[in-house]
C-alpha cells in the first residue's frame, strides 16, 4: 500500500480511487506526507467521525511544532497559528467562547441583504463580460468581501492578503515562498489590530479587541492569529464551495437541469455538494497524546494523524452511492465542517454565501456551461484544501 498517495500531484484532479483503495485495504495508514513527514491517514467515515471528537488526539501546539516539517520564528507562530483551531481544552473552550460572544448567529443573518447586493453586483459584472473565470470574477471575491467587511479589514487589502493565505495554506508545496508570506502576514496583521484599538468601529475585529480588553480575554497573539485564522477560513473553504458545487453542477446536467426544474432543492443540493465535493480535502493535524486505538489500529504516541474529511464523505459504507451527486440525498451528516469541539464555526455563514451565490447564478444564467473540456481543469495542489484553480465558464 506504499504506493497509495491521495495527495501526490497526479492524484490532484480525481483523488478519489486512492481514497476508495484505502478505505478498503489499509483504513488508517502510515505514510509519508508531501512535506516527507510520516502520519497516519485515517479515511472512513465511522472512524474519521470517531476522531474528530476524541481528546486524546490533541491540537496541542507545542507537539505539533515539534513534529511539524517547517517551523517559523517564534514570532510568527505566535501571530498567526496561537488559535482556536491548534488548541485544546480549557484553552480551546476559552477562546471559542470569546468569538463566538462577538460571531454571533444575528451577525450573520443580518449579512442575508449584503450578501445578495454583493452577489447582484458581481453577477452584473460577468453579465456584461458574457463569460469569464468564476473563480476570480465570483468565487472568491463574493467571501473575502463579506469576510472583510465582517472583521473590519480594509477590502483594498485583499489581493495581498489571497496571495499570502494561499501560499501560507499549501504549507512546504510553496517552497521558498512560504516564510516570507507568513512574515508579511503576521505584520499586517499586527498594523491591523492596532489601528482597530485605536479607531473601534461596529466590527467583529473591534468586538473581539473589546473582548480582550476586559474580563477574560484573547491574549495579543490569539487576538492576531484568531483574526488570521477567520479571514482565512472566512474566505477559503466557501471560495471552494461555491466553485466546486458550481462545477459538480455543470458535470452532471442531470441534476442541473433537476435544480432548475425545483429550486426548493437548492439547501439539500449546498449539503450535497459538501459531501460529493467539500471545500476540505482533510481536518488540520492532530497529534496522539498516548496511544491510541482508530479502526482496529494502535497509533504510537506522538504520531501525527490526519483525517480525510473527503475520504469519510466518500465512504459507501455510510452514503450508498457514494460517488454519485444526488442533490435529492436528504443525507446531511457529512463531515465537510469536522465533528466535535472543533466544529466549524462559521459553517452557517459558508452556507448562507453558499444559498444566496448558486441559487442567484443558476437563476441569472440559465444556460451557464464549461467554457473548457472539464478535464483541462487545474485543481490546486495540497493537503488541506480541496478546490479549482480557474472555473471558466460561458453564459450561452
Amino acid at each position: 500500500m506504499s504506493e497509495v498517495q491521495p495527495f501526490s500531484l497526479a492524484n490532484t484532479a480525481d483523488p478519489y480511487p486512492a481514497y476508495a483503495q484505502l478505505r478498503a485495504q489499509s483504513p488508517v495508514h502510515r505514510m509519508p506526507l508531501p512535506s516527507g513527514v510520516p502520519a497516519w491517514l485515517v479515511t472512513r467515515y465511522d472512524d474519521v467521525r470517531q476522531a474528530l471528537s476524541d481528546p486524546r488526539l490533541s491540537k496541542d501546539e507545542t507537539r505539533r511544532t515539534q513534529l511539524a516539517a517547517l517551523r517559523f520564528p517564534a514570532d510568527v507562530e505566535a501571530h498567526i497559528n496561537h488559535h482556536m483551531l491548534n488548541a485544546d481544552p480549557p484553552d480551546h473552550t476559552r477562546m471559542r467562547r470569546l468569538v463566538s460572544a462577538a460571531f454571533t448567529s444575528r451577525r450573520v443573518e443580518e449579512l442575508r441583504p449584503r450578501i445578495q447586493e454583493i452577489t447582484d453586483r458581481l453577477l452584473n459584472e460577468l453579465a456584461a463580460a458574457g463569460q469569464g473565470d468564476l473563480i476570480d470574477a465570483f468565487a472568491f471575491p463574493l467571501p473575502i468581501q463579506v469576510i472583510c467587511e465582517l472583521l473590519g479589514v480594509p477590502l483594498d487589502d485583499r489581493d495581498d492578503f489571497r496571495a499570502w493565505s494561499n501560499t501560507i495554506v499549501a504549507g512546504t508545496l510553496s517552497g521558498e515562498r512560504l516564510l516570507p508570506a507568513a512574515v508579511a502576514m503576521t505584520e499586517y496583521l499586527r498594523e491591523l489590530v492596532a489601528r482597530k484599538r485605536a479607531e473601534p468601529a461596529d466590527d467583529l475585529l473591534s468586538a473581539l479587541i473589546a473582548v480582550r480588553d476586559g474580563g477574560d480575554r484573547l491574549s495579543e497573539g490569539e487576538l492576531s492569529s484568531m483574526v488570521f485564522l477567520l479571514l482565512v477560513a472566512g474566505h477559503e473553504t466557501t471560495v471552494n464551495l461555491i466553485g466546486n458545487g458550481v462545477h459538480a453542477l455543470l458535470t452532471h446536467p442531470d441534476q442541473l437541469a433537476a435544480l432548475r426544474a425545483d429550486p426548493a432543492l437548492l439547501p439539500g443540493a449546498i449539503e450535497e455538494f459538501l459531501r460529493y465535493a467539500g471545500p476540505l480535502e482533510t481536518a488540520t493535524f492532530r497529534i496522539t497524546a498516548e496511544p491510541v486505538e482508530i479502526g482496529g489500529v494502535t497509533v504510537p504516541e506522538n504520531q501525527i494523524v490526519l483525517l480525510s474529511l473527503l475520504s469519510a464523505n466518500r465512504d459507501a459504507d455510510r452514503f450508498p452511492g457514494a460517488d454519485q451527486l444526488d442533490i435529492g440525498r436528504g443525507d446531511g451528516q457529512h463531515m465537510a465542517f469536522g465533528h466535535g469541539i472543533h466544529y466549524c464555526l462559521g459553517a452557517p455563514l459558508a452556507r448562507l454565501e453558499g444559498h444566496i451565490a448558486i441559487g442567484s447564478l443558476l437563476a441569472r444564467f440559465p444556460r451557464l456551461d464549461l467554457a473548457v473540456p472539464a478535464e483541462e481543469l487545474v485543481w490546486r495542489p495540497g493537503i488541506l484544501m480541496r478546490g479549482l484553480e480557474h472555473l471558466p465558464v460561458k453564459f450561452g
